[in-house]
C-alpha cells in the first residue's frame, strides 16, 4: 500500500492558538506553522507525530517575543522545507513580497516544491491551477480571521496529494 502521510498546515496564530486548530493538526504526521506565531505557548501546543516545521513570520522577532523566548524566535527560520513522499513543500511567511503576494512569484522562487505554503494576508486560498500549487491556510487563532479559525490538512502519498480546509466557527 502506498504510504500515506498527514500534515497539519497553519498560519497566522498571533499569540493564541485555536484549541480547536490544536486537536486537528495535533492527529497529523507533520505540522507546518507559517509564521505569525507571536510566542512559544502556541509551539507548546502543537505535537505532530513526527515533526514541526516553522518559519518566522513579520511579527516574529526579538523585542516583540517575551525576553526570555529571545533564543526560539531567533532560531525561526525564514524559510524551510520538508520532504514527503510525491514531492516537497516549501514554506515562507510571503511578508517579503508584500501584502497580496503574488503566486506566480511564489512559484518561480519554489519551482523545486510540490507545495508552497504561506500566510501573512489571513486568507484562505488553495491555488491548483498551475505547479506547484500555491496555499494559504488562513488564520489559526482570533486575528482576522475572515469566517473563523482555519487550517488545512494535507493527505500525501507518493501518487497523489489532496488537500482539505477545516474551517471553525468564530466564538
Amino acid at each position: 500500500m502506498n504510504n500515506l502521510v498527514t500534515v497539519g498546515i497553519l498560519s497566522d496564530s498571533h499569540g493564541f492558538l485555536d484549541p480547536r486548530i490544536a486537536e486537528t493538526v495535533n492527529r497529523c504526521d507533520y505540522i507546518v506553522h507559517a509564521g505569525d506565531i507571536f510566542n512559544a505557548h502556541v509551539l507548546e501546543q502543537l505535537e505532530p507525530k513526527i515533526e514541526l516545521v516553522v518559519v518566522a513570520g513579520n511579527n516574529d522577532y526579538p523585542g516583540f517575543w517575551k525576553e526570555e523566548e529571545t533564543a526560539i524566535v531567533k532560531a525561526l527560520p525564514q524559510k524551510n522545507k520538508l520532504e514527503l513522499p510525491g514531492g516537497a513543500i516549501f514554506v515562507e511567511h510571503g511578508h517579503r513580497l508584500g501584502n497580496r503576494p503574488e503566486h506566480e512569484q511564489l512559484r518561480k522562487d519554489h519551482a523545486e516544491a510540490r507545495l508552497i505554503v504561506y500566510g501573512h494576508t489571513h486568507y484562505r486560498s488553495i491555488d491548483q491551477k498551475a505547479e506547484p500549487w500555491v496555499v494559504n491556510p488562513g488564520a489559526s487563532g482570533k486575528v482576522r480571521t475572515h469566517g473563523g479559525p482555519s487550517c488545512l490538512i494535507l493527505h500525501a502519498s507518493e501518487d497523489e496529494w489532496t488537500i482539505e480546509t477545516v474551517l471553525f466557527e468564530d466564538t
